[in-house]
């Protein structure tokens, strides 16, 4: 009965046991964020440049008036 070294004798075989594959830990879930009222986040959002100009005519205020659009967009898919 011929017994297996617990050691490996060939330097090929000991360099494969050095990098054997790594057990992933599995991800813990991600932590949803609860929304906080009233409070804006900045995002980037690409829009036609038409659609910017014509927001844009008005003067400041033009990222309020998109919000109040995109709001009433919301409001009426429901």
């Amino acid at each position: 009965m011929t017994k297996t070294p617990r050691r490996p004798v060939n330097a090929l075989h000991a360099a494969e046991a050095l990098f054997k594959p790594a057990k992933k830990v599995a991800a813990a879930p991600p932590v949803a964020r609860p929304a906080l009222p009233n409070v804006k986040e900045q995002v980037t959002l690409k829009l036609d440049s038409d659609v910017l100009v014509y927001f844009q005519e008005d003067g400041p205020g033009w990222q309020d008036r998109i919000n109040d659009v995109l709001r009433a967009a919301m409001r009426n898919d429901r």
